[in-house]
């Protein structure tokens, strides 16, 4: 049977979510946590690679399986031979046509920023952190500068291996809460890093170094170059994919109701 499942995890200790040969990623943890449960090798798929230090709020995996288990089981059976830091938050038995990179229609990612002239202590590794005042509308401007479909060339990774530079992003919404703030993205895809060089340049805008219109500059060049260094992994999360309704799969882990 092919099981799907929703994992989150603090990824601070770990080397993204790709296995290596060191063994020190989610995936290394989970598939042993897997194994140790099913007492056979199991190999998983997942909906969104994200890089070290990122956060997953519900990553989405799944593999395939002969053992038959209630989908509770794979629950708690897995998270006993998890680490602390990792857990699986749901499970779900689905048919073999389903994918959870190729079926997911958009992605989900928030970014996480303290706005204070003292670093993070407790929430360290937690949240991205920046001591210069933000100014709320100028974010919003340069947002809307980003939103539909667009060669996103400059705000990729020299390192991506996507296809295609050219990107839809449906939706920026910026939040604050007290010195918190909040920087949802949804998209139909991201390239490797664009989330971290997005927030780069609207930390820049944010912080009266370039004007809104600035952006769409950064946009024309299609040149890394063009754009602010990359932003810190510390505040970023993957809140996961976002499927069809026929699919039947949870939208949303308790992870969600914490962050600001």
């Amino acid at each position: 049977m092919r099981i799907a499942l929703g994992v989150s995890y603090n990824g601070q200790g770990y080397e993204g979510w790709q296995s290596q040969l060191s063994g020190n990623t989610v995936q290394d943890k989970l598939e042993a946590a897997l194994a140790s449960f099913s007492q056979r090798k199991v190999s998983t798929l997942c909906a969104g690679r994200t890089d070290a230090g990122v956060h997953g709020l519900m990553q989405v995996v799944h593999f395939d399986t002969p053992l038959q288990r209630p989908t509770a089981s794979w629950v708690r059976g897995v998270n006993a031979f998890l680490p602390r830091d990792i857990a699986v938050q749901w499970a779900q038995e689905m048919p073999d046509s389903f994918h959870c990179r190729a079926n997911a229609v958009a992605r989900r990612y928030v970014y996480a920023l303290l706005e204070s002239p003292v670093r993070p202590s407790v929430e360290g590794g937690r949240v991205g952190w920046i001591y210069r005042p933000l100014d709320r509308e100028a974010m919003q401007q340069a947002a809307a500068h980003l939103l539909g479909e667009h060669d996103f060339s400059s705000f990729r990774a020299a390192r991506c291996q996507a296809l295609s530079p050219v990107k839809t992003i449906r939706r920026i919404e910026i939040s604050q809460r007290g010195v918190y703030w909040r920087f949802e993205f949804e998209a139909n895809a991201f390239l490797h890093h664009m989330i971290r060089n997005l927030m780069g340049c609207l930390v820049v805008v944010g912080q009266g170094f370039q004007p809104p219109e600035w952006i769409l500059q950064v946009l024309a060049a299609r040149d890394r170059k063009a754009a602010a260094p990359t932003f810190s992994p510390d505040g970023l999360y993957f809140m996961g994919p976002v499927y069809p309704a026929h699919w039947g799969l949870p939208e949303r882990t308790a992870a969600y109701d914490w962050l600001p």
